[in-house]
């Protein structure tokens, strides 16, 4: 699960991209952090950046195929100090 120290740095929406899930290889249209919908590993994500192929990491038959969820969103826009 992502963690974080200074809660301020951080905004909780409701949003579209948080609810697609993409296939291993895919690139997103978001830069974040990502984790697999079988077994919660996490990955970081770059915008139009290929995610880890589908033998970045092993799964059981119970957790099926290596998908992608976007779960936090790193905002390219410079923010006040």
């Amino acid at each position: 699960m992502a963690t974080y120290q200074n809660a301020q740095c951080l905004t909780r929406i409701e949003h579209q991209a948080f609810d697609t899930v993409y296939l291993p290889g895919q690139a997103p249209p978001f830069s974040g952090i990502y984790r697999c919908v079988g077994c919660g590993r996490e990955v970081v994500g770059e915008q139009a950046r290929q995610l880890p192929p589908q033998n970045h990491h092993q799964h059981t038959p119970q957790q099926g195929i290596v998908r992608w969820l976007l779960i936090v969103y790193a905002d390219h826009t410079p923010k006040p100090g």
